[in-house]
């Protein structure tokens, strides 16, 4: 698969405005123009579960607490483990004292 995939001219310059919103106020209305609530809820939901995983939770625990299909939990954990290490980055970053 690979970054390589995604990366091209209209991508980059969604990712260069990503950069730009300054606070959690500006991502929602950004992302409620952008996206639709299904698919603003689903990457949170993938996120949650890549912090479940991280946490060695079970796929049973996972499913009853964050709704995710067994299909999405897999996927996650895949690209958790064996993806371009971009959940593990957010993850390090999400953990640092400064953010509790």
């Amino acid at each position: 698969m690979g970054i390589e995939r995604l990366k091209e001219p209209l991508t980059d310059a969604l990712f260069e405005a990503v950069l730009l919103l300054q606070d959690k106020e500006e991502c929602y209305r950004f992302f409620e123009d952008i996206a639709t609530v299904a698919e603003i809820k689903a990457l949170a939901q993938r996120l949650e579960v890549a912090k479940l995983l991280d946490k060695n939770e079970t796929y049973t625990e996972i499913a009853a607490r964050t709704g995710a299909s067994t299909a999405t939990i897999s996927r996650v954990k895949r690209c958790l483990y064996f993806g371009a290490d971009g959940y593990q980055l957010i993850l390090k970053r999400l953990a640092k004292p400064e953010r509790s």
